[in-house]
């Protein structure tokens, strides 16, 4: 045999035993004595590799600089790059104006071909308790304010009834823009006014959020939900819990001692988790 396949025949033979030891477990073998011995200086003359950065670590910097200060994930990191500069840390208020100046006159989905006015959100910045419902009907057409029709002279009895006032809580909807006849908002036309729900939230980063009814609940928990099912369990939002309940327009068309017990015990464990007696 000559040499280049005498070569190539040892090289199959040990690939093959490394095979066979690596199926067995073996992950190295000791370095004979002579070999262990004359490695050092073999190393010594032979140029050695820069050490690369591993890949979760960054390169370190010729002339180290101070670290910059960093702004609370709490409420900048939901608002994106374009308004965190607009915000103050630790200013819902500030955080909801810049929110609302973003939105500007939106025309971002058909919702706004036939809407009189954006229904934006009413309320206390620094509220605990953020009800979340589907979209504005047409009295909140009309007015600019959410839930002020029959359906919100509901949800403000339903508030009071567990000790809050409108001004402590805020209002908003999914869609700031009255869906046609009050049909429920088709999935882009939530997608469109999703991040503007979200920065709300994430500016005022409230206890507890209460989703009004199915589409909400839908949306907030990011899957489809049987209001039925998933009413009275808690859920979560980016870390903050949400309670599913159903929504005042649904109550007012059924109005039963069933539903409202069940929109009253809702509530109540709100009102608990809120005053820190409900089991976490």
């Amino acid at each position: 045999m000559s040499a280049p396949g005498e070569r190539a025949s040892l090289l199959r033979r040990l690939r093959a035993s490394l095979e066979d030891l690596a199926a067995d477990g073996v992950d190295r073998l000791p370095l004979p004595a002579a070999a262990a011995a004359s490695a050092p200086a073999r190393a010594a003359r032979e140029p050695q590799p820069q050490p690369q950065p591993a890949a979760r670590e960054l390169a370190p910097s010729p002339t180290p600089r101070p670290p910059e200060p960093q702004a609370p994930t709490t409420t900048l990191s939901l608002l994106g790059p374009a308004l965190a500069p607009l915000l103050v840390p630790g200013d819902p208020a500030a955080g909801l104006r810049a929110i609302r100046d973003e939105l500007g006159d939106c025309k971002r989905c058909r919702l706004c071909e036939g809407r009189k006015n954006i229904v934006f959100g009413e309320g206390s910045p620094e509220a605990r308790v953020v009800f979340v419902g589907e979209g504005p009907g047409q009295t909140e057409d009309e007015t600019g304010r959410p839930f002020v029709g029959r359906a919100g002279e509901l949800l403000t009895r339903m508030i009071e009834a567990v000790g809050w006032t409108r001004e402590q809580v805020y209002i908003c909807n999914i869609v700031k823009c009255r869906p046609p006849q009050n049909r429920d908002p088709m999935l882009d036309e939530v997608a469109a006014c999703r991040p503007f729900l979200d920065k709300q939230l994430g500016a005022i980063r409230p206890t507890v959020i209460v989703a009004l009814g199915k589409p909400a609940s839908s949306t907030l928990l990011g899957k489809p939900i049987a209001i039925t099912r998933a009413r009275g369990l808690w859920h979560e939002w980016n870390g903050i819990p949400v309670m599913p309940t159903y929504h005042p327009a649904y109550l007012l068309r059924n109005y039963t001692r069933e539903t409202r017990q069940a929109v009253w015990d809702d509530l109540r464990a709100v009102r608990d988790r809120i005053d820190g007696t409900a089991d976490r």
